[in-house]
């Protein structure tokens, strides 16, 4: 009897919004130095967020990240984006926010991270 291996799809964990696995960090733009957030930044997509950051976390110019359209966010994505600013801050390297949309700075207020994530240029 033959018995046919399926291939499993991804958990639902793994996908972002779009259906599509991971961030859609390069999908936009062949640019090395430019993330663009997902519309839902969420502990469902922090997988692909966090491997998107950690992609650039060594990159020796500024990195911009493109939050235009984030609708969603949680504090699991804020505490991500909130650890690969301090690292890169620690490491000498700048990050510059792209357009972040009023839900991001909504939230980024709420919880008092505007200088953490140095958000609006807001510094420590």
């Amino acid at each position: 009897m033959k018995v046919r291996s399926r291939s499993k799809p991804a958990r639902k964990s793994e996908r972002g919004r779009s259906g599509r696995i991971g961030a859609r960090s390069r999908a936009r733009s062949a640019r090395r130095d430019l993330l663009t957030l997902q519309d839902c930044c969420t502990l469902a997509e922090a997988d692909g967020l966090k491997d998107a950051l950690c992609a650039l976390a060594a990159y020796p110019q500024p990195v911009i990240l493109d939050a235009a359209g984030v609708q969603r966010v949680d504090t699991a994505a804020l505490q991500l984006l909130a650890a690969f600013v301090r690292d890169r801050r620690l490491a000498g390297r700048t990050v510059r926010w792209q357009t972040p949309s009023p839900a991001l700075a909504a939230a980024v207020r709420l919880l008092g991270m505007s200088s953490m994530l140095q958000l609006d240029g807001a510094g420590p």
